[in-house]
């Protein structure tokens, strides 16, 4: 079954709008298919659910497609089989997972998209696409149950990738984080995305969408370009090999 997943960096690109640079990716993956989408906002921690849904829903519908909020729904398993399409927004990827975790919808996310329905997520939504939470930029503000997350991709993403260091930051660059997560992990590599830029997969095979190229940090201080539109095997970039036994977050 091919699959259709897209990861985007993040939901804003320099000066535009909400989702205003990611019209184009979001028809790669819908294909301007009538679909009702259907949003998970459990990313929100300093806004409601209900205006999370207000600013995403007209994104949505100027590009031709319905959409509607999990946190409506009584039954979110049900929800999850049910959805036409998914879409996971940004905000704090600890408090997603563990929120993804609290309804019960990990497993059944995982099974509706490995069967072929499309899913999205920008920022956090595509943190917890990865196998593990372990690349998100996030402040773990809440303790899920566990780091493992969807697995929908078989590497870990960074969203947000900024290169260098602002004038006057004493702290570790981006590039000084991964080193050490790819240290410790080794052989694991990771994908790192810049603000606009995506990750479509068919399972098998991704794509580099948008206007600025993705960043492949292969370990031991090598580093593989991956220009828009270039495609590639998934297999190239390094997961891990077994999450299966993974200790719980605190474990």
């Amino acid at each position: 079954m091919t699959q259709r997943i897209l990861l985007m960096s993040s939901s804003r690109k320099d000066q535009l709008g909400y989702l205003e640079h990611a019209g184009e990716q979001i028809h790669v993956l819908l294909k301007h298919e009538p679909r009702k989408v259907l949003f998970v906002p459990f990313a929100a921690v300093t806004f409601s659910f209900d205006s999370y849904e207000d600013r995403v829903k007209p994104a949505f519908e100027r590009l031709g497609y319905s959409l509607e909020s999990i946190h409506h729904s009584d039954d979110p398993v049900a929800a999850i089989e049910q959805a036409e399409a998914i879409a996971i927004g940004g905000g704090n990827t600890f408090a997603l997972l563990k929120r993804l975790y609290d309804a019960d919808i990990v497993d059944a996310i995982r099974a509706k998209v490995m069967a072929g329905t499309p899913y999205m997520g920008w920022s956090a939504g595509s943190n917890v696409a990865c196998p593990t939470i372990r690349t998100t930029n996030d402040m773990p503000v809440v303790q899920p149950p566990t780091l493992r997350a969807l697995g929908l991709v078989p590497f870990q993403v960074n969203p947000h990738f900024i290169s260098g260091k602002p004038a006057g930051h004493n702290g570790e660059s981006r590039e000084e984080r991964l080193a050490e997560f790819l240290a410790i992990n080794a052989p694991e590599q990771v994908l790192a995305l810049p603000e606009g830029s995506a990750l479509y997969s068919d399972g098998t095979h991704g794509t580099v969408l948008g206007e600025r190229h993705a960043v492949h940090f292969l370990g031991d201080g090598r580093v593989k370009t991956l220009r828009e539109n270039e495609t590639f095997p998934l297999a190239h970039i390094e997961g891990p090999a077994d999450i299966s036994d993974w200790p719980a977050f605190g474990g």
